[in-house]
This record gives C-alpha cells, structure tokens and sequence, in this order.
C-alpha cells in the first residue's frame, strides 16, 4: 500500500521518471513511453506505490489547460481562421473514415452497434499532447508543417469537446438540440469577454508592469487559469477556455515571452499527464482486450497517415509535407480516452468495449511516439541531428 501523500506522489513520479529516462535515453527510446510505462508499473494494479489516481489526474489536467493555452498564444484571430478555413474539409471527411472504420473494427469484434460506434469515435482523433508535444517550436511551429498539424487537432479537438457535452448523461433530459444552443451562446459569451477584457483590463496591465517579469508570469497565469474556471461555470471545458485566453493574448507583443516562460510549468504537467494515463490502466483486463486493442491501434497507426496523406495531396500541397504531417497525427486521441472513460459510466458501454479504446489509445501513444522521434525533428529526439527545440 502505498504513501498517499502528494509530496510521495511527485517523488515517485520524477524520481522514477528520471531513472527510466535515463535507460530510455541509452536504449533509443520515447521518454513518452517512459511516463506511461512508469503509470502502470506504479499504479494500483501493479505496484500500488499510487492508489489515488484521482488526484494525480486531476493535477495532470492542469497539464493541459497549459499545453492549450500556449496553443493559442501562438495562433492570433486571423491566422487561426484562415488555418481552420482551410483544414475544415480535411478534418471532416478525415474524422468521418475513421469513425467508419473504428465502428466496423467495433462490429468484427461482437461488440453491440453503439459500443462499436464510440470505438469508431474514438478513432476520429489524434493526439493535440502528441501531436504538440513532438513539435519543434523554434522549426515546425511557425512553418507550414506546423500550421496544417495544428489546424487540424483544433477541429478535431473541437468535434471532440463537442461529442463530449452532448453525450445523454449530460443533456439532463433536455432536447439536444437546446444543448447545442446553450453550447454555441456560451461559447460566444466567453469569447466576447476574453476580447473586451484582454483589450480593456489585461493589454493595458501587462504594458504598464511589463519590466517586472515575475509579475507578467502570474498574470499570465492568473489569466489561463480564470478563463478555464469561467468555461467550465458557462458549461464549457476548461481546455476551452484556456484556449481562447491564449488566443486573445496572441495579438500581445508579450505573447511569444509568455509563450517561453510557460513552457517549463506546461511539461512538468505533461508528465503528469502520461503517467496518469499508465497509472489508470487496469492490467487485469489485458487478457481480454489485448488482440482487439491490438487491431484497433493498428488500423490507427497504418491508415491514419496514409488517409491525412491523401487528403492533404488533393490540396496541393508538398509530398514531403504531408507525409510527415499523417505520421505526426497517426495516434488516437486522449479525448478518446476521456470519451470512453464517460461512456462506460453513463452505460452506453461496457468495461471490455472501454478498455479496449483506452489499451488501443496507449499503444498508438507508445508507437507513434517511437517513430515519431526516432524519424522527425522534435524537442525529444535522441539523435543530435534530430533534435529541435
């Protein structure tokens, strides 16, 4: 049984991370792998070292709100509507082959209609974690590569956040329609503040103090999470609302200081995060679910990027573009993983149908993750040639 200290719980979790690391680091391997196997091992269905996982989620959520607050700080309006313009279609019909293809996985299998259906849900998207985390800021970020990756996971994150909110438990016996009317009007409302209050309150603070770089820090801060708590009030998600407070920010000349000087608080987080994700498994439903998961990770791994591929050709864009671009976001989702977490609670699905989404989501995070590195530029890379920041 293990310390249920929090103070125990970051122990654990930095202390094992950098032991792993360290091995990782010799054998060529993802340190995202690393926080996921260190979860698992960890976690109450091996070890027992951390048996309130409830609380180690609850802080690597914090994670992120972080991750997509500084999203938006580097997309101003403009740029922002004139990517999603411009990836709507792709994100769509994308969306659309892998819910069809993740449902029929679903029906070979003998699971029921519905089951299937959120299995094929949950192959509509990939990882904004993954996808960001293994994006070079300094390379990719402000290039084109980088625009249609991020254009991409902010559609799909919003399809998802949607799915999310209008699941039956959460219409509380109203039509959905009413739901998605309540949605789009909450929506607005946060956004109409984020620009009054950035325009009226926030710029003219950060313009006056802007010397007093401690102070910048917590008001960004303050900010990101303020906006995620107001979100969450209006019946939104906090990622949301962390989002637009970046993207009001992004027209900000301070925007690219506050971008750097969170990046630090957004990975020690993000580590969270994956463990989280392993230390949530239960390894006594692997005999169950393993060749299933197996399938459905690899349909993800081999068709999402050869889908993105041919999607993003017929938009003319350049072949050694868009091959990089289908291998970045070749992984499931943690939104899959927060939907099939949800179903499985409101009894839409059962444990077997939940499991096999949340193994077949880690194994497409432990593989893609691999190649990723392994073959791209990114922050983690453990090639010299490879590694950017």
């Amino acid at each position: 049984m293990g310390n249920s200290s929090i103070i125990f719980y970051i122990f654990i979790i930095f202390t094992g991370a950098a032991v792993l690391a360290t091995l990782a680091l010799y054998a060529r391997q993802s340190l995202l792998v690393v926080y996921i196997l260190l979860g698992v091992l960890a976690g109450p269905s091996v070890l027992g070292l951390v048996n309130d996982d409830v609380v180690i989620k609850q802080i690597a959520h914090i994670g992120v709100i972080f991750l997509l607050f500084l999203i938006g700080i580097h997309l101003p309006p403009q740029k922002l509507l004139l990517m999603l313009r411009k990836t709507s279609v792709i994100a769509g019909v994308s969306s659309l082959l892998f819910l069809l293809m993740g449902a029929g996985c679903g029906l070979l299998f003998g699971f029921t209609l519905i089951e299937s259906l959120i299995i094929g849900v949950a192959m509509m998207f990939s990882s904004t974690i993954i996808g960001l985390k293994l994006l070079p800021t300094t390379v990719l970020h402000h290039q084109h590569t980088g625009e249609i990756i991020i254009s991409i996971l902010l559609l799909q994150d919003i399809i998802a956040i949607v799915i999310l909110m209008l699941m039956p438990a959460q219409w509380q016996e109203q039509l959905p329609w009413l739901e998605v009317l309540h949605l789009a009007l909450s929506l607005l409302g946060l956004i109409t503040f984020a620009w009054l209050f950035e325009r009226f309150v926030l710029i003219k603070l950060i313009r006056r103090f802007n010397r007093i770089h401690e102070y910048i820090f917590l008001v960004a801060i303050g900010w990101c999470l303020g906006m995620a708590e107001l979100a969450v009030a209006l019946g939104l998600s906090a990622e949301v609302g962390a989002f637009i407070a970046g993207v009001a920010l992004a027209t900000s000349p301070i925007a690219l200081f506050i971008g750097d000087n969170l990046r630090p608080l957004r990975d020690f987080f993000l580590v969270i995060f994956f463990f989280a994700l392993g230390a949530g498994f239960n390894i006594a439903m692997l005999g169950d679910v393993l060749l299933p998961s197996l399938v459905v990770a690899g349909l993800a791994l081999l068709f999402k990027p050869l889908v993105f591929k041919w999607l993003l050709v017929r938009y003319q864009e350049k072949s050694d573009v868009v091959l990089e671009v289908g291998v970045r976001l070749g992984q499931i989702s943690e939104f899959s993983l927060f939907i099939a977490v949800m179903a499985q609670t409101q009894g839409l699905i059962g444990a077997q149908a939940s499991y096999v989404i949340q193994l077949g989501t880690m194994l497409t995070f432990i593989f893609s993750s691999y190649y990723i590195v392994m073959n791209y530029p990114s922050p983690i890379a453990v090639s010299d040639e490879l590694r950017r920041d």
